[in-house]
């Protein structure tokens, strides 16, 4: 049960940390960290936790990541369904200890976003559904390649975790505008609950493209990475 107990306090950690930083610090008066800052924050959740959690339960924290390294033939089916449970849960506990933080602030209002993940009028930038299913499969398919390769036996040992954070970081920096970056959907989960609306009637899209993109990178690292 440990691995199960780690990818909860996994994904707990990343969606406060990350969504946390969107929520409280992005656009903090005067030194809002902005989103470089909120990539950042994202791409260090992953990092500090593959180093403190990786040797127990592998640090997926994300179903897309679970079912992609099943599909690539590095995950059991057995755990399949455990680790998303957990991850989820832990999603949604982090969302409700973000929602409790943040609620403490006069003013706060759960409907402008709550960094939930959405598209059309819901993206940041105002992108469609088209280009957010195109980004979330694209992205999320990026970061299974540089998971599988990164901790391959062949790649150089003791790295992974800042080759993974680092690309988490990249993804976000790319794609916050089109959808607010989800590639996970334990972390579109843990805060559209707290959203509801229309947060729910889009969280289809962030659980669908992030899982067809992980299971297309593992199938892509599985060829080229083959001996």
């Amino acid at each position: 049960m440990k691995k199960y107990y780690a990818e909860f306090m996994g994904t707990f950690w990343l969606v406060l940390g990350g969504c946390g930083s969107a929520v409280l610090a992005a656009a903090f008066p005067n030194v809002g960290i902005g989103l470089l800052g909120v990539s950042l924050a994202f791409g260090l959740t992953v990092l500090t936790m593959a180093f403190a959690i990786g040797h127990i339960s592998g640090c997926h924290l994300n179903p897309a990541i679970s079912v992609g390294l099943w599909a690539g033939g590095r995950f059991p089916a057995k755990d399949l369904l455990p680790y998303i449970i957990a991850q989820v849960l832990g999603g949604i506990a982090a969302g409700g200890i973000l929602y409790l933080i943040a609620s403490g602030k006069a003013g706060f209002n759960v409907s402008s976003g709550f960094a939930a993940n959405g598209y059309g009028s819901h993206s940041p930038g105002g992108y469609g559904l088209l280009a957010a299913l195109i980004s979330e499969i694209v992205m999320t398919m990026m970061f299974l390649l540089v998971i599988m390769g990164a901790t391959d036996k062949k790649a150089p040992q003791g790295f992974a975790p800042i080759a993974i954070g680092l690309c988490l970081t990249l993804i976000h920096l790319i794609s916050i505008p089109v959808t607010n970056t989800s590639v996970n959907p334990a972390r579109s989960t843990g805060v559209a609950i707290f959203v509801g609306d229309w947060a729910l009637a889009q969280l289809w899209l962030f659980w669908v493209a992030p899982i067809i993109g992980g299971i297309l990178g593992a199938l892509i690292y599985r060829f080229i990475g083959r001996e």
